[in-house]
């Protein structure tokens, strides 16, 4: 394969500096990125925006649903040592500790533990859909992105279409190829909304995908942690500092008095 790749990237250097040649003889113009944004009009502004979102979006994204931030090898690693030694105290206190998605989907098991089987299991549940919720809600936003830059595009050339075709109705038909050169100054706007929608989408769905590996793979290292958990040994004792707000009803004992009076 690299026999092959060298020869064809100086054949695709040669061919593109053979085209530039050509298009210089022949006295074509190169546009500059700014001669273009000027040409896209008002709305080459929002994409802008748009475009820097997206690189941000991406970049964010991709960490945070990279295996060493979801689940450190150092964090997945000393869980397993303190639950091998029966310290769940400790494991709560290192998850606790521990800034981790991994961590806090233990920390939540083990802080409902003593409750039993089932409370643990739902709060395992819950807290993944939380780190599935949060992960998936920064992904919206590059389809978000994607579904809205073309449409600025569209408005930025529905506008520009009627200011050219205003001027033809003011001006007359005069030289057609100003009318032509004003139809493809505003297609440029469309242009950009494409450019930075097709990326979006594409990591988009990226990312989805790396969402749906990460909560698997979490979920796989809950259901091996708390394989075979002593619920009965650990029942009525205190695990973590989870606050208890439900405590023994109090009676109103003064209405009861009056009622017998």
């Amino acid at each position: 394969m690299k026999k092959f790749r060298i020869p064809f990237l100086t054949t695709l250097f040669f061919g593109m500096t053979t085209v530039i040649a050509h298009a210089a003889e022949a006295g074509v113009k190169q546009k500059t990125m700014m001669d273009l944004f000027h040409e896209g009009g008002w709305v080459m502004y929002p994409i802008t925006v748009c475009s820097v979102a997206t690189i941000w979006l991406i970049i964010d994204c991709t960490i945070r649903t990279g295996g060493k931030k979801l689940y450190p090898a150092n964090h997945v690693l000393q869980l397993r040592e303190l639950f091998k030694q029966g310290d769940y105290v400790a494991s709560y206190n290192f998850a606790k500790a521990s800034p981790s998605p991994v961590c806090d989907i233990v920390k939540a098991g083990l802080g409902l533990a003593p409750d039993g089987k089932v409370m643990a299991e739902e709060a395992i549940i819950s807290e993944i859909s939380r780190v599935q919720a949060d992960l998936m809600g920064r992904a919206s936003y590059l389809s978000v992105i994607g579904v809205c830059t073309p449409m600025i595009g569209l408005t930025g050339t529905v506008t520009g279409m009627m200011k050219a075709f205003d001027k033809l109705g003011s001006s007359g038909v005069g030289d057609p190829s100003q009318l032509a050169a004003a139809i493809g100054e505003v297609l440029v706007a469309t242009g950009a909304g494409l450019f930075i929608a097709i990326p979006a989408f594409m990591a988009y769905y990226l990312v989805r995908n790396r969402v749906t590996k990460g909560i698997h793979d979490l979920q796989e290292i809950t259901n091996g942690l708390f394989r075979s958990f002593p619920y009965d040994e650990v029942a009525g004792q205190n695990i973590g500092d989870m606050e208890i707000y439900a405590a023994k009803p109090v009676w109103n004992t003064s209405a009861e008095g009056v009622t017998n009076q």
